[in-house]
This record gives C-alpha cells, sequence and structure tokens, in this order.
C-alpha cells in the first residue's frame, strides 16, 4: 500500500517537475540574452571597447559550455543549476566592472560597429532558442546542441576581437557560423521531436 502511494505521489509531481525544469532551463537562456544585450549596450554607448567585448564573449562561450554539458543528458541537476548560475554572476559582475573602468570604446569605429552587430545577432539566436524552450519545440538535449553552437560563435568572436579589432574577414568568419548556427536552430526547432 506505501508502494502504492508513493509511485502515485511520483506520477502527480512527474508533469510539475518537468515544467520547473523546463523553466529553469528557460531562465538560464534568458540570462544569456540578458547578459549578450548588455554587451551590446555597453558597445553602443561606448562603455565597452571592442577588445573589452571580446573578453566577455570569451566568457559567454565557457557558460554556453556549461549549459551545453549540463543539458547533455536532458537534465539539469541543482548543482548543475547552481555553477550555472554563480558562472553567470560572475560574467554579470565582470560585465558591470569593463564597462564602468577607464577605458572607452568608439561605438562609430567600423570595429565596433562589427561587433555590436555580432553580439546582435547572439541576442538573436538566444532568444529563438530561448522561445523554443518555453513553447516546447525545443527538447533539452537540443538546446544542449544549440548552446554548443553559440558557444562555438561566442568563441570566434572572442579571438577575433582579442586584440581589440574585428576585421571584415573576420567579421565574415563570424559570420558564417552564425548562419550555421540559424540554419540549425531553424532545423531544431521544426523537427517535431
Amino acid at each position: 500500500m506505501m508502494f502504492r502511494q508513493t509511485a502515485i505521489a511520483l506520477l502527480l509531481a512527474a508533469p510539475f517537475a518537468s515544467v520547473a525544469l523546463a523553466q529553469s532551463v528557460g531562465t538560464e537562456v534568458q540570462r544569456d540574452v540578458n547578459q549578450e544585450t548588455r554587451i551590446e549596450q555597453g558597445l553602443k554607448s561606448g562603455q565597452l571597447s571592442t577588445g573589452e567585448a571580446a573578453k566577455l564573449e570569451r566568457g559567454e562561450a565557457r557558460i554556453d559550455r556549461m549549459e551545453k554539458n549540463a543539458l547533455k543528458d536532458g537534465n539539469v541537476s541543482q548543482q548543475e543549476a547552481t555553477r550555472i548560475q554563480r558562472a553567470q554572476n560572475a560574467e554579470s559582475g565582470k560585465i558591470d566592472q569593463l564597462k564602468h573602468n577607464d577605458v572607452a570604446g568608439n561605438p562609430s569605429s567600423a570595429s565596433s560597429q562589427r561587433m555590436q552587430a555580432d553580439v546582435q545577432r547572439n541576442i538573436n539566436q538566444q532568444s529563438r532558442i530561448e522561445q523554443g524552450v518555453q513553447n516546447g519545440s525545443l527538447s533539452n538535449k537540443e538546446v544542449s546542441n544549440l548552446e554548443r553552437g553559440q558557444a562555438r560563435v561566442n568563441r570566434t568572436e572572442a579571438r577575433a576581437g582579442a586584440d581589440g579589432h574585428v576585421g571584415a574577414n573576420e567579421q565574415a568568419r563570424i559570420q558564417h557560423k552564425e548562419n550555421r548556427q540559424s540554419r540549425k536552430i531553424f532545423r531544431e526547432k521544426h523537427n517535431n521531436r
């Protein structure tokens, strides 16, 4: 009798657990969107230089890899969620620190404009992933795959801007990866899984 009550309780709790897990994944992806937005705003206002934005993109890539690894098995444990939140908090502090230091960027420079466009594309891609989580068109494993792609794009941006300048050829390479990622997001969201 006790086993039967426990089994019923577990069956009743299962749908709520998956909703809570989806909210956790959605929350983490939404936080990615928010942090990328702060980086873009810093570039546009001149509070961030291209080199500083590149450093932040490296940190965003690390967080994307953490999310990818946590979602690889389809579930995010409480320990993994805590570790991701801690990394996002640290990255948020770095964004704030770099936006309020004595280094100023030139938002009108071609390099900054390129980085701004690339970061805006990150925002759009992360938003599309977040929408897929919210409407159920993306499973956690699919989100894991997509976060791996986002990490690659962010690493490419970080490498391109590491010297404080993003050239036209570097941006073309970034855009190629972004286009591939965009097609991947579309396929994952529309594969009826």
